[in-house]
């Protein structure tokens, strides 16, 4: 993995490009030799690398093949058409791979035009919440995968995330002024003490707003204490949490023994919980008033 001066990677080993696209390096290894899909640099000791243009190239031949093409008919067509076609039929309703794959590509390049354009095409046809969950949901399971192959760095990942991210509030912006229409309960929102990740929690923000509920999004690293003083307001509390990294597998027990005699014991309240980390509770152990979701898909079905 080579970058240039300013921190845009310019070259990627097999390895990285078989993280970014899914497709086998054997497979990619046959797709050069047998059809001249790439033309890898090498280096002194006869590594393959491949630059942006590389990539670039891959991800379309992917989609078309994904969309029916097979590779020998692909080959053949010339270079400058492959991304004539795959715009044509990604324009024909089949963007979610096609974006999925620009937002990538503008991930790794840091480039935020490719972004707010692809962004931009998809909202032509898409609502926003289409968008969050057939596209940016599955960048972000890939951005998952490729942070433990260490394709990628803690910059892509704090690059792309805000971006998503921004979109979120903005969204967020346009419902949030709407007079509640379910005041017999306040949804609050918060990430557990040390965890930053929230892009999960703002988009529930979001879909709780739009379905009516008084929302109070307190956001990341929240010490279980200092939920204490929204008790005191307020009788019939749904606690929402993301629990991503956090808290520790060894200390989710105690985290949540802790919370549900501080928070949640002879009163109305609740504690919906989402997450990787939450795939880990036991629910068999929990009381009545917390609840796990596998998406949250899951649980606005339920809203």
């Amino acid at each position: 993995m080579v970058k240039s001066m300013n921190n845009i990677q310019t070259e990627f080993s097999i390895k990285d490009l078989e993280n970014l696209t899914g497709i086998k390096a054997h497979t990619i290894r046959i797709w050069e030799k047998r059809y001249n899909l790439l033309e890898p640099n090498r280096t002194e000791t006869n590594i393959r690398t491949y630059d942006v243009e590389s990539l670039q190239k891959l991800l379309n031949v992917v989609f078309l093949n994904k969309n029916g093409f097979k590779i020998s008919k692909i080959s053949n067509i010339k270079e400058n058409e492959i991304p004539v076609l795959v715009r044509e039929i990604a324009s024909r309703g089949n963007q979610k791979h096609h974006a999925i794959n620009a937002l990538k590509l503008s991930m790794m390049n840091f480039d935020q035009t490719l972004f707010y354009n692809t962004y931009s095409n998809l909202l032509e046809e898409n609502s926003f919440k289409e968008i969050f969950y057939d596209v940016f949901l599955g960048v972000l399971e890939e951005i998952g995968v490729l942070w433990q192959t260490d394709t990628i760095s803690p910059a892509h990942e704090h690059f792309i995330s805000t971006l998503i991210k921004q979109k979120i509030l903005v969204n967020i912006e346009k419902v949030q002024n709407l007079e509640p229409v379910k005041k017999d309960k306040t949804c609050v929102l918060f990430l557990p003490d040390h965890e930053i990740h929230d892009i999960g929690l703002l988009f529930l923000n979001y879909e709780m707003v739009c379905k009516g509920y008084h929302c109070i999004f307190l956001g990341q690293s929240v010490p279980i204490d200092c939920l204490s003083d929204i008790v005191d307001k307020y009788n019939s509390i749904s606690f929402v949490s993301y629990f991503t990294v956090k808290p520790e597998i060894s200390e989710l027990d105690d985290y949540l023994e802790t919370f549900n005699s501080l928070l949640l014991k002879d009163s109305k309240n609740k504690f919906i919980i989402l997450g990787q980390r939450a795939k880990q509770i036991d629910q068999k152990k929990l009381p009545k008033s917390i609840m796990v979701y596998d998406s949250i898909n899951d649980l606005v079905k339920d809203l």
